[in-house]
C-alpha cells in the first residue's frame, strides 16, 4: 500500500521532529565538543583518553596506577599500555611517590587544559554566571539519572 505523493512518509516527519528534540541536539552538540577537543590530542599524536590521564596526574601527583585506574574506570591492563606508550613519549614518569608528569607531559597538559578552557568559553559565552550553574545543575542531574 503506497502513499500518495503529496503526503510525507511518517517516518520523515517523525525524523524532523526528532532532530529538532533538545535531546538530538545535546547528542549532536556532545559529538561536536567531542570531535574537538581531539583536535590538540590528534595534533600531538596522543589519542583520546590520554587527557584524561595527564589532567588527573596534574591534580593528583603521586596517584598509584590502581588510583588512577579506579579514578578514571579503566581496566588495569588498559591503563598499563596507555601508561607505556605515555612514558615512552617523555609525559609520564614512574618513580617512588607513584606517577607524575614530566616537564614535557605538563606543558601539553596545559595546552590541553586552555583548548578546554577555549572551548568552553566560546560555547558558553552567552550564558550568565548563574545560566552556567543551572546548566551545569541540569546536566548532572541528566547524567545521574541516565546511568541509572
Amino acid at each position: 500500500m503506497s502513499q500518495s505523493p503529496e503526503l510525507p512518509h511518517i517516518h520523515d516527519a517523525m525524523a524532523k521532529t526528532e532532530a529538532r528534540s533538545i535531546l538530538y541536539r545535546l547528542i549532536e552538540a556532545g559529538q561536536l565538543t567531542h570531535k574537538a577537543l581531539l583536535v590538540p590530542l590528534v595534533d600531538r599524536g596522543l589519542e583520546p583518553g590520554d587527557d584524561a590521564v595527564l589532567l588527573m596526574l596534574h591534580q593528583q601527583p603521586g596517584a598509584t596506577e590502581a588510583a588512577l585506574a579506579e579514578e578514571l574506570g579503566i581496566a588495569g591492563e588498559a591503563l598499563d599500555l596507555r601508561l607505556a606508550r605515555l612514558i615512552e613519549r617523555d609525559l609520564v614518569a614512574r618513580g617512588d611517590q607513584g606517577l607524575a608528569l614530566t616537564e614535557r607531559g605538563e606543558r601539553v597538559r596545559e595546552v590541553l587544559a586552555a583548548h578546554w578552557k577555549e572551548l568552553e568559553g566560546a560555547l558558553l559565552g552567552e550564558l550568565g554566571k548563574n545560566q552556567r550553574r543551572a546548566l551545569g545543575r541540569m546536566l548532572r542531574r541528566f547524567t545521574k539519572l541516565l546511568r541509572l
